[in-house]
């Protein structure tokens, strides 16, 4: 067996155990400051939204294989901006396989064939079969960022009832919705300091990194709940037994995460370096990012959070009592036997002594003792009346006499 499925057994049976709970703290200092940075980012850089939001016209420029480079990149910049339109001042122009994509605000009809002309004398290509352009208005971005706000909301008020309903407990799903939010503040954060662009696939990504993190997250809570199933018979507090049982999923949850992020990163990678630009680097690292947020938050935000917003409960705050007793017991058997010491109340077996009133009564009679076999298995039969004098009281009584002497 190996060493990983050693760990994870270990794990499993809490031989090994990782304190994710009890250093719950230090995690949310953790993401504390990553979300402090995302949120700086938002504040400062502000998100690159595409062209699908902000309205405007497109053009991509089909060129020769191997002239996709960055050197026509600067020469199409170059002569966009030389137009003097304003909105094509600051042209956003990268590559996307073997085209190249120029990106300006809304353009008049004229003002779009210049612009198309000083494309086309850039790198000598003809404007009419190798340039096309595509108008977007901003109305459309708007309905898009309107149905995705729609669809977040819905599906966040889905989560809420369906852990409420699945654990009846309304604290997991309040530390659920932390994780969810925890996710996606990171997600756009990254998008924010990064400068990637946000298009509809973008809005898709993060739509789906929540089911991902709200699978893990919820795995995590069904054991939480096995091991306090019989939280009153056992000898450990529910601090102890929900870290226990994100122990015993850490490694599924390491694992699934891996094989998970293996193929997205793929994807990510070969879309940033090789295609450039487009829908799929932006799904990518949606993604990406949110599988990683999802599988921290997972372990080291909900489970401990859930645990802190149920640690004020009667039935929870009692369990850790009698398991802590407990646990000071089986240390040592001895240490409850009290010590003697002067004026300490003395009393026999048949008496009950009162501790409020310090008063001594009399237990009631016990019943009488069942007769005891005697011999073979013989019982002694019990008297019928107190035993008396017998007529042979005054006579004399045979004695003893040694062989000798007898029968003379």
């Amino acid at each position: 067996m190996g060493r990983l499925s050693r760990l994870g057994n270990d794990l499993y049976d809490g031989d090994v155990s990782i304190d994710f709970v009890g250093r719950k703290w230090l995690w949310y200092t953790i993401s504390g400051i990553i979300v402090l940075l995302a949120v700086a980012g938002l504040y400062f850089k502000g998100l690159n939204f595409g062209i699908e939001f902000e309205g405007g016209v497109e053009y991509n420029v089909s060129v020769a294989a191997g002239d996709a480079n960055q050197a026509n990149v600067d020469k199409i910049a170059t002569a966009v901006a030389d137009t003097g339109i304003d909105a094509a001042a600051s042209p956003i122009v990268n590559t996307s396989g073997e085209t190249i994509r120029v990106q300006t605000e809304g353009l008049s009809s004229d003002q779009a064939d210049q612009v198309t002309q000083a494309i086309a004398q850039a790198v000598n290509v003809d404007a009419k079969n190798d340039i096309s352009a595509t108008e977007v208005g901003a109305s459309w971005g708007e309905q898009v960022a309107k149905r995705a706000l729609t669809g977040l909301v819905v599906f966040l008020v889905l989560v809420v009832l369906f852990i409420w309903a699945y654990f009846r407990e309304w604290k997991m799903s309040v530390a659920a919705i932390v994780a969810l939010a925890h996710d996606i503040v990171i997600t756009i954060g990254v998008y924010a300091l990064s400068g990637f662009e946000v298009t509809p696939a973008t809005v898709t990504g993060l739509l789906t990194i929540l089911g991902f993190s709200l699978y893990d997250t919820v795995v995590v809570f069904d054991k939480v709940r096995e091991n306090t199933k019989n939280l009153s018979k056992g000898r450990r507090t529910y601090a102890e037994l929900a870290n226990l049982a994100v122990n015993q999923t850490l490694v599924r949850s390491i694992n699934t995460s891996i094989v998970a992020l293996l193929p997205v990163g793929a994807i990510l990678y070969v879309s940033v370096v090789t295609l450039g630009s487009g829908a799929l680097k932006d799904l990518s690292l949606a993604l990406f990012v949110g599988m990683a947020a999802g599988a921290y938050s997972s372990i080291f935000i909900a489970t401990p959070l859930a645990v802190q917003l149920k640690s004020n409960e009667k039935e929870i705050t009692q369990q850790d009592a009698r398991a802590k007793a407990r646990s000071r017991r089986e240390v040592d058997r001895y240490a409850n036997v009290p010590s003697f010491s002067e004026g300490m109340p003395v009393h026999d077996e048949d008496d009950d002594v009162h501790p409020e009133t310090d008063e001594t009564t009399e237990r009631p009679a016990r019943a009488p003792r069942r007769p005891e076999a005697s011999g073979s298995g013989r019982v002694v039969p019990t008297s019928k009346k107190p035993l008396g004098g017998t007529g042979s009281a005054g006579r004399a009584q045979p004695t003893r006499q040694p062989r000798s002497k007898r029968n003379k």
